[in-house]
This record gives structure tokens, C-alpha cells and sequence, in this order.
């Protein structure tokens, strides 16, 4: 059952990244410079202790962000995946509740063929995101490979159905800086859980309830 979980969590990513028909559009999403870039907060500000954004030029510091954003959501799904998981696990109507334990053993006791529609899955809504942002491999040279599109913010895929998005670019920025920072702790969160999980074979809510 968990393992549906963590392949349930891994398609709604990916779900996630599907375009929408339209696109909205700000001056603020046009800007970008590690200057004004969202997602600093005190006391710790803009934390580059190695200064990566510093030596980046533009267009490597848009993938820079599109590579925070992208996983930060993807973990996001993964922590509530395992937790979900875990907590439905031979109760579930799916697979004949079949499976179960740490949530880092589900994806291989999902019976053969759902494997791989889920990956087929995932791959189409990542080349839909690609298409979007990417610039196409044969416009972009031979050493810029990732190149983003001059247009595109990272992570605005026009992925909003509940109308959230804020039109004021300084509301806008704040969103912006909440998703990185939840991003930013589950990316951390499910390091954690694949790592506690790998060391003793405990599900993280039997660590919970222990």
C-alpha cells in the first residue's frame, strides 16, 4: 500500500506540472536577478555560502531556481506520500491491500505493469513542462544545454485552477517565498524519511508512535 502511496505522490507531481490553457502574465515574472530574488528571509537572507548565484549569470541562475522549485514540490508530494502511505497501508482498496511496510519498499511491490504506466505518466506531463519553459535543444548551442526560454519564470507552468495566483508582484513574491520555503523543508523532510527508513526498515509513523 505504501508503495502506491510514494507512485501516487510521484504522478500528482507530475500532474502538477501540466500546463494550463492560459498563462498569466507579470512584470514582476520578467525580472530576475539574484538581487531581487524571492525567497530569502531573515535572520539568515539570501544564503549562498558558496556563491553559486553570485559567479551565475542569468540564464544559469533561472535554472538554478527552476531546479530549487521543481524538487521542492516533488518533495512536497513525497512527504505527504509517505505519511498517507504508511497510514492507509492494508486498509486501502487498491492492490487488494497488499502492500505493505516502509514506504520506501511500496514502488516494488506494485504488481508489473503499473510501474510502468506511471513512469510513462510522468514522462508526458515533464515534456509538456519541458515544452513550456525549454528552449528547443536544436535553438540552443552546443554549451548551454537546459536552456530556459527568455519569457518564463521558473516554475510559472500556468499550473493554477483555484485562481491563487496573486496579480500584485509584491503578494506575488511572498507566495513565491512560501512555496520555496516549504519546498526548501520537505526536500530535507524526505531525505530524512528515505534515510531513517533505509537504516532500520521502520516506517516513519512506527517511529512516530514508538
Amino acid at each position: 500500500m505504501m508503495k502506491l502511496a510514494i507512485l501516487s505522490a510521484l504522478a500528482g507531481s507530475a500532474a502538477a506540472f501540466a500546463p494550463a490553457a492560459t498563462r498569466a502574465s507579470s512584470s514582476a515574472l520578467n525580472a530576475f536577478s539574484a538581487a531581487d530574488l524571492p525567497g530569502a528571509l531573515p535572520p539568515v537572507g539570501f544564503f549562498d555560502p558558496l556563491g553559486f548565484a553570485e559567479k551565475a549569470d542569468e540564464k544559469t541562475l533561472k535554472r538554478y531556481r527552476e531546479a530549487e522549485v521543481t524538487h521542492g514540490r516533488v518533495a512536497m508530494l513525497a512527504v505527504i506520500g509517505f505519511l498517507v502511505g504508511e497510514a492507509v497501508e492494508g486498509s486501502s482498496f487498491l492492490f487488494d491491500a497488499q502492500i505493505s511496510g516502509p514506504a520506501i519498499t511500496h514502488f516494488t511491490q506494485v504488481p508489473d505493469g503499473w510501474d510502468a504506466l506511471i513512469v510513462t505518466f510522468i514522462g508526458a506531463a515533464e515534456a509538456q513542462r519541458a515544452q513550456i519553459g525549454w528552449v528547443d535543444p536544436a535553438d540552443a548551442s552546443y554549451d548551454q544545454p537546459g536552456l530556459l526560454r527568455d519569457n518564463y519564470y521558473p516554475g510559472d507552468i500556468g499550473f493554477d485552477p483555484l485562481g491563487l495566483k496573486p496579480e500584485d508582484p509584491e503578494e506575488l513574491n511572498i507566495m513565491i517565498t512560501k512555496e520555496l520555503q516549504n519546498g526548501r523543508l520537505a526536500m530535507l523532510a524526505a531525505a530524512g524519511f528515505l534515510a531513517q527508513e533505509a537504516v532500520d526498515g521502520k516506517g516513519i509513523l512506527e517511529h512516530f508512535s514508538s
